[in-house]
């Protein structure tokens, strides 16, 4: 539980989830950590996702089914279920959680619970990127920054099943396994520089901001987009989410200079903040079993360890994801 900004997370017992009338109670076995998680516990978005704390993080969830609210019909006690909870649900990091019925997916056939754990926020994540926003067809070009993380690991095997030309930025050690998920071309970001390989790009996903993000804008051809999953957030993402008028004026600020570069390249910014959506991982549940899509699983850890394994993430090198194993 989070009870302090840029305080390590603390284990404490705490009510269990009101399970409403739409929703589904899961006995959590497996949780994927998150840059969000992280993100949140430092207080970087505390202007734009504020939560009253003490608050239990969490974004992944894959388990069993334990009971369902009155109004649910897609799902029934011993289910395998896997999902992205919506924002006043989040807290998987624990032994039960709540989750609304559309948020949820039977977990993909042959897939362990660990691997269906780590899969919702980064795989929907590449499919809003991608396929919502991007429609990303065959024979464009795609840069996929991070290749070897969470989002990047699944966002390359998608966009090569979409029919895409894929590069991406990885370390040399990553270089084989990026190439192993569909990477046509594979750029090492310590030796090598994107920007001076790369051009005609029809959309870049970046996960790293500032100076790669301007680096990124002159990589794609007039028209091409990058959507920036590490922010500056946007105006549109801001009215979108409801902010106050006042913190909507300080998102424009924040991504006045990068959509003012955008403009003077004749490409498009835009910031995504994924959405929960069990549709979405159904479609993708589909390429899971068709073997187009792989989890990638680098670190599992027990939940005693969640605390040390989120605090240590951007140190961590971890292949995929990291998954909390209950």
């Amino acid at each position: 539980m989070l009870t302090r900004y840029q305080q390590p997370l603390e284990l404490r017992d705490v009510p269990e989830h009101v399970v409403g009338p739409g929703d589904v109670l899961v006995r959590v076995e497996a949780a994927g950590l998150n840059q969000l998680d992280e993100k949140i516990r430092l207080g970087e978005f505390k202007a734009i996702l504020p939560y009253d704390l003490p608050q239990v993080l969490g974004h992944d969830v894959a388990g069993t089914v334990v009971s369902v609210g009155d109004h649910v019909r897609a799902f029934r006690p011993g289910d395998r279920v896997y999902g992205r909870p919506r924002k006043d649900q989040v807290g998987t990091f624990a032994e039960r959680v709540a989750v609304a019925e559309q948020d949820l997916a039977p977990i993909p056939a042959g897939l362990s619970t660990v691997e269906a754990g780590s899969l919702p926020l980064v795989a929907l994540t590449a499919w809003q990127a991608l396929v919502e926003r991007g429609d990303v067809r065959p024979g464009h070009q795609v840069l996929v920054h991070a290749g070897a993380g969470g989002v990047g690991s699944i966002a390359i095997q998608l966009a090569k099943h979409l029919g895409a030309t894929v590069a991406t930025t990885a370390s040399a050690a990553n270089a084989d396994f990026v190439r192993s998920l569909g990477a046509d071309v594979v750029i090492d970001y310590r030796n090598e520089d994107f920007e001076a390989l790369l051009d005609g790009y029809d959309l870049v996903l970046d996960s790293l901001g500032g100076d790669n993000l301007a680096k990124s804008l002159r990589v794609l051809r007039p028209g091409g987009r990058a959507i920036g999953i590490a922010g500056p957030p946007d105006p549109a993402f801001a009215r979108g989410a409801g902010l106050n008028p006042l913190v909507r004026l300080a998102v424009a600020g924040l991504s006045r200079k990068v959509r003012s570069q955008a403009a003077a390249l004749e490409v498009g910014y835009e910031f995504l903040f994924m959405h929960e959506s069990g549709a979405q991982l159904r479609e993708l549940s589909v390429l899971v079993e068709a073997g187009a899509v792989r989890p990638v699983v680098g670190r599992t850890v027990s939940f005693a360890e969640t605390a040390d394994a989120l605090s240590a993430m951007a140190s961590s090198g971890v292949r995929g994801k990291t998954v909390v194993v209950f």
